[in-house]
């Protein structure tokens, strides 16, 4: 769906037993909506439940339910969501907008506990967050597949220039030729002429005359013979040196290549594990964070159910410190501390980070065994094609030797018949017999080397016409491997642009944010690509790291770097939004998914809330954020206002 099209698109939400919501419809135009109210009128339930429908599975079902649904009507189009409970669990089925939410629940659905926002608050690995969406296994699969195109590219062209190479030389032996040709031609007709002369002189009878014109020309077809066959066995002798050239190089160059120390085959299954290890470490990663996030949305609304009695007025906070520190666990329905449930959440945040930094070691392995394997398969490709060759060789010098000693036998059996022609032509009497016979053999000889010189010189014209005609492609082909090496720097680069271009968004948006907002004393926040050695196991490897730096203002001017935990609250968390908005721009979130959704902005105050929506309204056709009365009367009148969930 365009974005024109999504831009005339009024977006319609059932909402159907998920969260606090019983059943609530709500039509939200593009543009920014503003969801205000006071806590615990579901207003974050709503949201997570529009995060449901376009395909996130952040999302609860309402305590007493075991199935709600989400259906969102866009341009036409709708989209089903369901939530059915098993046991201890939630399925989620259906028709989603997104088939893959990650990119969206990293960058656009920016409720309190999304990852983006949350890693800027504890300080966390910045990098981990931005590159998690890229798919390494398929650009490790195309640089494969780049470099075995160039390879064979490389093979091509280089054959061309061997051929440009001999193109000289060939020009040179066509001009010797060409001129060897007219002088044997110009001795041909010098000896004809003789022997016309000669022969009108010569006084015989018409049928010794043609006995002795049928005697030549036996004469002169067998010598036509010998020559061929001459030819044909120069020809093997100079195939069989070039051959035997060929035999002692490939052994030398395989007598010299090393034996692998590795095989690549258990290499590329090592990979493989490693690839499905990856993979199975994402989804868990996925799934731990999807339940910490869960889990710490109900903890929060635990809190906030804290300031309310049964019938929804407000209480004295001070009374909860009186009473029983105890909840419903929503999981398995039974009764347990509050605080037993914080350090389950806990443990699960430390066996996420765990497993990110086992993932993070997996890719370096996963990369180190492509590049070697790579390397591997090209040395053994290498080896069984001189392997090959040699095998080839090796028949084709037996082959050539056989083709040789054929040839030398029927060329001196060529040769005796030819003395027995010679000899024949001999007892012809004829008047000035020997000068004729002389005549006729030199003319003979002479027609003959005229032939060979034609056929050797119309197979350089051909040869000079197939190399001509073969480099007229060898530009297209430089121009293909110019686009295949654009396309593996690309490729090897990607990754780097993409931390790159994050870098930049997030230093260029923190800035422009930062001047809007107003701060005091906080002059700039900024990230830094750093590339540093850390040890993995028993080796170092080098790893990109984004560090996050905090310039102030001291009393007396001078600035001096702070660390995020002595940013405001209010500070922190514009740093986490802005964060997310640069993976939302560098990942092109925006072509994936219409919305940005925002909620939890209470520790910004409510003028620097319109200043932040302001500013984000312009990066996505639909923005919905939930606010309190008092924080959305900040805002824009223009905007939609939904006051009631139901």
């Amino acid at each position: 769906m365009s974005a024109e099209q999504l831009s005339e698109s009024r977006v319609r939400i059932d909402v159907r037993k998920i969260g606090g919501i019983d059943e609530a419809e709500v039509t939200l135009p593009p543009g920014v909506s503003v969801l205000t109210g006071r806590n615990a009128t579901n207003r974050t339930s709503f949201l997570a439940a529009l995060m449901a429908g376009l395909g996130s599975e952040r999302a609860s079902l309402k305590g007493d339910a075991e199935e709600g649904s989400v259906t969102l009507e866009i341009d036409g189009e709708t989209y089903t969501r369901t939530l059915t409970r098993h046991g201890d669990t939630v399925a989620f089925d259906g028709d989603p907008y997104l088939d893959d939410p990650e990119l969206a629940d990293l960058f656009a659905f920016l409720l309190e506990n999304n990852e983006a926002r949350r890693t800027v608050a504890r300080g966390d690995d910045l990098r981990e967050i931005i590159m998690r969406p890229i798919d390494t296994d398929r650009i490790e699969a195309e640089i494969e597949s780049c470099k075995r195109e160039r390879e064979e590219l490389d093979d091509e062209i280089e054959r061309l220039e061997r051929l440009e190479d001999e193109l000289p030389e060939l020009e040179e032996k066509r001009r010797e030729k060409r001129a060897e040709l007219e002088e044997a031609r110009e001795e041909l007709a010098t000896v004809q002429s003789e022997l016309e002369d000669l022969e009108t002189d010569v006084e015989r009878s018409r049928s010794q005359k043609r006995e002795l014109e049928e005697a030549f020309q036996r004469v002169r077809d067998a010598r036509s013979e010998l020559d061929d066959l001459e030819f044909d066995l120069e020809t093997e002798r100079s195939t069989l040196s070039e051959l035997e050239s060929e035999y002692d190089e490939l052994e030398e160059r395989l007598a010299d290549a090393e034996p692998p120390e590795e095989d690549p085959d258990r290499l590329a299954g090592r990979v493989q594990e490693l690839r499905e290890r990856k993979r199975a470490l994402d989804g868990t990663i996925n799934q731990l964070a999807s339940v910490v996030s869960f889990n710490e949305e109900m903890l929060e609304e635990e809190e906030l159910d804290l300031d309310r009695d049964d019938t929804g007025e407000e209480t004295d906070p001070t009374d909860a410190l009186t009473g029983s520190d105890q909840t419903t666990c929503w999981t398995c329905g039974s009764t347990v501390a509050t605080e037993q449930i914080e350090g389950t959440v806990e443990q699960l945040r430390d066996l996420r980070a765990e497993k990110l930094e086992e993932r993070s070691g997996i890719e370096s392995d996963i990369a180190e065994l492509t590049e070697r394997r790579s390397e591997l398969r090209t040395e053994r490709r290498k080896a069984e094609r001189a392997e090959n060759r040699l095998a080839d060789v090796e028949a084709e010098i037996e082959t050539t030797t056989e083709r040789i000693s054929d040839l030398e036998g029927r060329i001196e059996t060529k040769r005796d018949e030819i003395a027995d022609l010679e000899a024949e032509t001999e007892t012809i009497e004829v008047q000035d017999h020997d000068e004729v016979l002389e005549l006729h053999r030199e003319s003979n000889e002479l027609e003959l080397r005229v032939e060979r010189i034609e056929g050797d010189l119309e197979t350089i014209d051909e040869e000079v016409a197939e190399r001509e005609e073969a480099l007229e492609g060898r530009e297209e082909l430089e121009a293909e491997r110019e686009e295949l090496t654009e396309r593996l720097a690309d490729l090897r680069t990607r990754v780097e642009r993409i931390e790159k271009d994050a870098v930049t968004a997030f230093n260029e948006h923190m800035e422009t944010v930062l001047d809007i907002l107003e701060y005091d004393n906080l002059d700039r926040i900024w990230i830094e690509r750093r590339r540093e050695e850390v040890r993995e196991g028993r080796r170092k490897v080098t790893r990109t790291r984004f560090e996050l730096h905090i310039v102030r203002s001291a009393a007396d001017g001078s600035a001096y770097e702070d660390t995020i935990d002595h940013l405001s609250e209010s500070e922190r968390e514009v740093t986490g939004l802005v964060f997310a908005l640069a993976g939302y721009l560098v990942h092109d979130v925006h072509e994936v998914v219409p919305f940005v959704v925002l909620d939890s902005l209470e520790a910004i105050d409510s003028d620097r809330i319109g200043r932040v929506v302001d500013y984000f309204r312009t990066h996505a056709e639909y923005l919905v954020a939930a606010l309190l009365p008092e924080d959305a009367e900040a805002l824009s009148e223009e905007y939609t206002y939904v006051r009631s969930i139901d």
